[in-house]
């Protein structure tokens, strides 16, 4: 690896989806997106729902589209000047998304809600839109 790129590492429950060298990762903190790259000051940053873009090494990050965009559910960041790691809740390559499944899921979803009685039943369902409309605007990105 050369000096400058970052180690990438993304876990979810289910498996090490990322585990490679890369030039910079964009990720969505609760504060706000940030890029991470080699030299990057240490922290942990909570993470919210929405896509980690990886920019391998060759690419202008000022022009370029990520080589790689992964959806996350959130989860945390363990940043420092040679890595970053991120644990998440659920973690899914954009380009395995179907985004007419998205559209017929939010669709269900919506009928739900409509007939929903309960607080915390209306309540879950509108959680469940919420991230099914953020994986269709990952998509269309």
């Amino acid at each position: 690896m050369t000096d400058n790129l970052l180690n990438f590492e993304l876990v979810s429950p289910e498996a090490r989806l990322v585990s490679e060298p890369v030039k910079m990762a964009v990720i969505p903190g609760e504060e706000g997106v940030m890029g991470v790259g080699v030299g990057h000051a240490s922290f942990v940053v909570t993470l919210k729902p929405g896509v980690v873009g990886l920019f391998a090494e060759g690419q202008d990050f000022t022009k370029d589209i990520p080589a790689r965009r992964i959806f996350i559910a959130g989860g945390f960041a363990d940043i420092s000047e040679a890595g970053c790691s991120i644990l998440a809740e659920e973690a899914v390559d954009v380009v395995t998304f179907d985004a007419a499944k998205l559209e017929q899921e939010l669709s269900n979803l919506n009928e739900d809600l409509g007939i929903a009685q309960e607080e915390t039943d209306k309540a879950r369902i509108q959680a469940k839109i919420a991230m099914t409309t953020l994986k269709l605007q990952a998509v269309a990105a």
